[in-house]
């Protein structure tokens, strides 16, 4: 009797604490309290962040880009995520949001109602923007076509169903810390700003461990393409070897210097930076020049 006691008070001590570990944890309304959006510098920070890429319908061109009513698939080992309406209708999308609500799901990966959101939404970048930024992305999305179109459910396994889970994971790699730690100048703060937070560069361009966390020992030394189709390279200076004046260009034009042009979800990628000012480009470019350099053999 004693020890199905002592095991039973294990169990509800384990639980305990797996709850309390796992709990959906929030920036707080105060941090985005008082903030006024400004929506012409929130257009900035939507093409930084690149909503349209995964958010416009899949193949939206021109202004349909601009509609961001969801559905692109993005694979995983995890499973395959879609993403959400995000346009400002207020049932289908997300017109009701607050800017704390935008936040704490940019941030703290935490829905409106409090569940944990995948981290195929790249929170774990996002994380590092500033609130106002937040509150301005938040006024203009607010000026964007609404769209009524149905979210699509995720299609995952368990154990991956049980969203308390990503509270464990959350505690392990939501993490605001920078990756480059030394940036020196102003350009180079902006372009860590651009690649590390808004642009969520080593969503892709880093390889992941077994359980998703990002290996930044190898930050931005290329990755295995979730889709099964080639890679993802490697854009340090080990595997890049072009100039800033380059990489800007590219980031302008789709243009490479071989002449050759970006394609798949790079040409995504180049619709989204072709907005940005040729200084966040070049802040970009100083940015990516500046990174440790991770070598081949490190892939």
């Amino acid at each position: 009797m004693k020890a199905f006691v002592t095991l039973l008070f294990l169990a509800v001590l384990g639980g305990a604490v797996f709850w309390y570990v796992t709990r959906p944890g929030t920036a707080g309304a105060e941090t985005y309290a008082g903030l006024t959006g400004d929506a012409a510098r929130g257009e900035t920070v939507f093409w930084a962040g690149g909503c349209a890429s995964c958010h416009a319908a899949p193949g939206a061109e021109g202004e349909e880009r601009l509609v961001m009513a969801g559905g692109t698939a993005l694979a995983s080992p995890f499973g395959t995520f879609y993403a959400p309406n995000i346009s400002p209708d207020p049932e289908a999308g997300i017109g009701g949001w607050s800017v704390a609500d935008l936040g704490n799901a940019m941030q703290a990966g935490v829905a409106p109602g409090g569940a944990h959101l995948y981290p195929a939404f790249p929170y774990t970048s996002y994380t590092k923007a500033e609130p106002q930024d937040i509150a301005d992305l938040h006024a203009f999305m607010a000026t964007l076509p609404a769209s009524d179109a149905a979210n699509k459910a995720h299609d995952v396994g368990f154990p991956y169903t049980i969203r308390r889970l990503l509270g464990g994971w959350k505690s392990l790699f939501l993490d605001d810390a920078w990756v480059l730690t030394n940036a020196t100048t102003d350009r180079l703060a902006r372009g860590r700003y651009l690649v590390e937070a808004l642009g969520h560069c080593g969503e892709c361009h880093t390889p992941r461990n077994r359980l998703g966390g990002l290996d930044t020992a190898n930050w931005l030394g290329g990755a295995a393409n979730p889709a099964g189709e080639g890679r993802i390279p490697n854009i340090t200076p080990g595997g890049l070897d072009w100039s800033e004046a380059d990489i800007a260009e590219y980031l302008k034009s789709g243009f490479t210097p071989e002449f050759d042009v970006a394609g798949g979800e790079m040409a995504e990628v180049v619709q989204n930076t072709a907005q940005l000012s040729d200084e966040d480009r070049a802040s970009i470019a100083a940015y990516l020049k500046a990174v440790p350099a991770v070598e081949p053999a490190a892939q």
